[in-house]
């Protein structure tokens, strides 16, 4: 067996004992804890439940804590990059938005608040 393959094979096994103890195995797999400072996010509309059309808005109201100082929008686990509060084109269907407090260097805060919509 070549060296090259030998190494992978090693990769593979350490990469299964790290899996089977629930540590993150590489590092693009360690998450950072959100900062706990006191923000609040509230998704005011649409309401979880809802059922809206393919085009609607979003609206909600972030209470800034100590490091707060935008929030991250995300439909269906995406980030919606440089979202300007509505949803176009959406595909119909259940879909999950979430919205989340983050800080100035786009670190996520404990604020955060998810609903569910039905696109008609």
């Amino acid at each position: 067996m070549n060296v090259m393959r030998r190494i992978g094979m090693v990769g593979l096994g350490i990469a299964f004992v790290g899996a089977l103890s629930g540590a993150p195995v590489f590092a693009a797999d360690k998450a950072k804890t959100p900062v706990a400072d006191g923000s609040k996010i509230v998704i005011t509309a649409p309401k979880d439940g809802d059922k809206v059309s393919d085009t609607f808005d979003l609206k909600y109201e972030l209470t800034k804590g100590s490091q707060a100082a935008h929030a991250h929008v995300y439909l269906d686990d995406q980030y919606q990059k440089g979202f300007k509060g509505t949803f176009k084109g959406v595909t119909k269907g259940p879909h999950t938005i979430t919205v989340t407090g983050a800080t100035k260097d786009h670190d996520l805060v404990e604020a955060s608040q998810t609903v569910h919509v039905e696109v008609e």
